[in-house]
């Protein structure tokens, strides 16, 4: 399995709890589980880079277990207990320092230090839907959920957030305008903060500022916000909603750039290449998508045969070719190819040749039945 999953350069987690790697270069797709062993509680809700090298991949399943998948020796190397299904599903995963970073809906946010059963435990408060690491301080992390606001943590002084969000003002009709932050991501080179919400907003925090309120809100389409992600030119940042609709929105003006069409179903997993200007996703209708950033046209489609929850890329060139894969595999359908299997094996029905039939054994039924009354009357 090691010369399949080193060759890979984007993974998924799917419901089945399925970790699933692909080669766009060799359009092939791999499966790495114990499929005698597959169940629903296995589910994979996260994915995370386990070091700065992408050798391992971590994997957060509904049960509450965290697995460490080796890209080099294509094996799960390590199984860890963090948690239990009654305290929900992961919403983040990440690493610092030799310790595992987690957070679970309820709130509670660990930190797990290696070689020690001593784990720092932190509230973010109910109904978490997020929790991210600061790219440039891997001991700052940032939570935020259902009337839950952005709150930025110091691992190092965990007692309280050195960053709390504050509502924005009442609407016009002076009525509170409800909170939930769906996910967020720090601006690098920068102390700012973006969040889309599950009332189809975009929102800029500068913790450096004086004030607590959003700097920058903006709106797109009608429906919630699940995903987002940032793009390398950082000036700008993709988000995709339960419809399935892709937009690139400006972060210096709040408008919205374009939109990436082709999606079928709600998105759940969103990740712009941190060098290259591609996005990758993956939701509901089981189908893995990389889209250009500078043209918005679709670069790579690929059906995996499961809902998609998560995604995964690795920092380089995800065409990049590696040496050849012996095996069995999976073969990427790229586009349509699938579709069109199916249209082919299909067996035509003349529709005009079964009415014709029906017409004439509906004819001669009212003819007997004319026939029968008739009789009748002569009697």
């Amino acid at each position: 399995m090691a010369d399949k999953s080193q060759v890979c350069s984007v993974w998924v987690g799917s419901e089945t709890g399925i970790l699933k790697g692909v080669s766009l270069s060799k359009k092939q797709a791999f499966n790495f589980c114990e499929m005698s062993c597959l169940s629903r509680d296995q589910e994979v809700c996260v994915l995370g880079w386990g070091d700065e090298h992408e050798t391992e991949v971590l994997v957060g399943s509904v049960n509450g277990t965290v697995k460490t998948f080796s890209t080099e020796k294509g094996i799960f190397t390590e199984t860890r207990q963090c948690g239990e299904s009654t305290q929900g599903r992961f919403t983040g995963i990440a690493v610092t320092d030799s310790a595992l970073i987690t957070c679970v809906e309820t709130g509670l946010l660990r930190v797990w230090k290696e070689g020690s059963t001593d784990t720092v435990e932190i509230n973010a408060g109910t109904n978490v839907c997020r929790m991210r690491q600061n790219p440039s301080q891997r001991n700052q992390v940032a939570t935020g959920g259902k009337e839950n606001g952005l709150k930025v943590w110091d691992l190092e002084r965990p007692e309280t957030p050195i960053f709390t969000s504050k509502n924005v003002r009442n609407d016009w009709l002076d009525l509170r305008v409800p909170e939930w932050v769906r996910d967020m991501s720090f601006i690098p080179d920068s102390d700012k903060i973006v969040t889309c919400t599950g009332h189809h907003q975009v929102r800029v925090y500068d913790p450096a500022s004086p004030q607590r309120r959003p700097v920058l809100e903006a709106h797109f389409g009608e429906y919630p916000l699940t995903a987002l992600s940032l793009p390398a030119n950082q000036d700008s940042v993709v988000v995709g909603n339960t419809h399935g609709e892709l937009a690139i929105l400006d972060l210096r003006k709040g408008l919205v750039r374009g939109c990436l069409k082709g999606l079928a179903g709600g998105v759940r997993g969103l990740q712009c290449h941190p060098s290259l200007p591609l996005v990758a996703t993956c939701g509901l209708d089981r189908f893995l998508r990389v889209h250009s950033l500078e043209d918005r046209s679709l670069q790579h489609k690929v059906y995996l045969k499961s809902r998609l929850n998560c995604v995964l890329l690795s920092s380089k060139d995800l065409e990049l070719s590696s040496s050849a894969v012996t095996g069995d595999v999976e073969e990427v359908k790229e586009e349509g190819g699938e579709v069109d299997e199916v249209w082919d094996t299909m067996e035509m029905i003349n529709d005009q040749a079964k009415k014709r039939a029906t017409d004439e054994e509906e004819a001669v039924v009212t003819g007997v039945e004319k026939t029968t009354k008739k009789r009748k009357v002569v009697k």
